[in-house]
């Protein structure tokens, strides 16, 4: 079930948007601060932590990347997403060498931003029994116990929008819009062929999970 989620963006426009759009997805945002100074401050108080962080770079009184590495040496283990509008590759390599769990360039779709927390807060919390799925949005893996499945970017954005929505018809037009670009053409018999390889994927990594199609509809993930 989604989790309790703290936003660091000091754009106020774009953090009401974070707000409503997570409690929207079902989280709970416990709180949502403008500056580094804040943010830190929060997670002083171990009440206040909470399963996932995220984290803009450029805020007004310290760079993202210190906040992280803050939050690391002061034992906080919550993962943390960077969401930035730096996309260079040596950005996103320091973020992670100090200790951000995954990262997504702004602009970006919503579905997709909560599909990734989702993933993180299960990874932090993760069922008592059975093979659950489990996501590694670095590597583009799908794995369980010991088995790690390569997944193409594309396959792992359809997963992930279905993973956080477990249990629910999620129609077509969602999965395409999750998992491709903004305009791109993309056939019935498209999608179709990527869930195909979703489902030998799930059998591969012999997860608890079953992928089924909605006719008419779209496609629900037990």
């Amino acid at each position: 079930m989604p989790g309790a989620i703290a936003v660091v963006e000091d754009d106020p426009a774009l953090r009401r948007v974070l707000v409503r759009g997570l409690e929207a997805a079902d989280f709970q945002v416990v709180w949502a601060v403008r500056d580094g100074a804040s943010a830190l401050g929060q997670v002083a108080a171990i009440a206040a932590r909470p399963d996932a962080l995220v984290l803009d770079l450029g805020l007004p009184d310290m760079d993202g990347m210190d906040v992280v590495s803050a939050l690391r040496d002061r034992g906080v283990e919550a993962p943390v997403l960077v969401l930035t509008a730096r996309d260079a590759l040596p950005d996103r390599l320091r973020c992670f060498a100090r200790g951000a769990d995954d990262y997504l360039a702004k602009p970006f779709a919503f579905a997709e931003l909560a599909a990734r927390l989702d993933v993180l807060v299960r990874r932090r919390r993760p069922d008592a029994g059975g093979n659950a799925i489990a996501l590694d949005p670095l590597r583009f893996r799908l794995g369980s116990g010991g088995t790690a499945v390569p997944l193409s970017p594309t396959e792992y954005r359809l997963l992930a929008t279905l993973l956080v929505r477990r249990g629910e018809v999620v129609r077509r037009e969602t999965l395409v819009c999750s998992a491709w670009p903004a305009g791109a053409i993309v056939r019935e018999n498209t999608l179709d062929s990527y869930v195909t390889r979703l489902r030998r994927a799930l059998r591969r990594a012999a997860v608890d999970a079953r992928l089924d199609t909605v006719r008419g509809i779209g496609y629900r993930l037990h």
